[in-house]
């Protein structure tokens, strides 16, 4: 997006849901437990619930209620939840992908077809834009942890990332998705924990957008991101 960096739209999707952190910790504390239940409790053998901890403590969540959400794995009566992608396009026919947990889909289907028609977008089929982005994990820290661009290098070599992007805000290392839990690890012991860590839709032809453009389509993603159902939002947008 013109004028928008890299790092300044990563950080603007922590800074939306930091506006809504009731709602924010209500869906950490579901991919935490849905996470414990389909894997181990314990996060050193379980890749999804380490990084759904990690998540949750980057977001300021207690640790009473990330432990709230591990034992409710535990429960008979736990809610199953199903991992949904859904599709489409929002203003100026950006590319949107939302990822979502839901117990119920035939709610959340015409919800998330609502919210785009509302927004200026249109909801598509299944694979109608996904097509348009890569999988890959992404990995943040900030330009405080003192280390010059060549010396990242040497860093993520090590961790076999793919790609390492610097700017004064700091650096955004790039690995293929079977790569970042272990690149993950890695960077930690090297550097400490990371400003942030996800598995992401990275557009393979991003689209460059004026303030307003981006205006519209950043209202879009907030009423998806306000949606109790939805866990992340990517666009292809630049």
């Amino acid at each position: 997006m013109s004028g928008h960096s890299k790092w300044h739209n990563i950080q603007h999707k922590k800074g939306a849901a930091d506006a809504a952190r009731s709602g924010l910790f209500t869906k950490l504390a579901r991919e935490i437990t849905m996470a414990a239940k389909l894997g181990d409790k314990n996060p050193d053998n379980n890749p999804r619930l380490r990084l759904a901890i990690l998540t949750a403590r980057k977001n300021s969540m207690p640790n009473d209620n990330i432990k709230r959400a591990i034992d409710k794995a535990s429960g008979a009566n736990t809610e199953s939840y199903e991992s949904v992608r859904y599709e489409g396009y929002g203003p100026g026919a950006v590319p949107v992908i939302v990822e979502a947990l839901t117990d119920n889909p035939r709610r959340t289907v015409p919800e998330i077809r609502n919210i785009f028609g509302k927004n200026g977008g249109n909801m598509g089929e299944e694979g109608s834009v996904v097509f348009m982005f890569t999988r890959a994990g992404q990995i943040m820290y900030p330009a405080s942890i003192g280390k010059t661009e060549d010396e990242m290098m040497e860093i993520i070599m090590e961790a076999n990332a793919d790609n390492l992007e610097a700017s004064e805000e700091g650096f955004i290392i790039t690995t293929k998705p079977e790569d970042f839990v272990n690149a993950q690890k890695y960077l930690a012991d090297v550097l400490g924990e990371p400003e942030q860590a996800e598995l992401t839709w990275l557009p393979n032809m991003p689209m460059d957008l004026d303030d307003e453009a981006y205006a519209k389509l950043e209202k879009l993603v907030d009423a998806l991101d306000a949606n109790d159902d939805v866990q992340k939002v990517f666009t292809a947008a630049e």
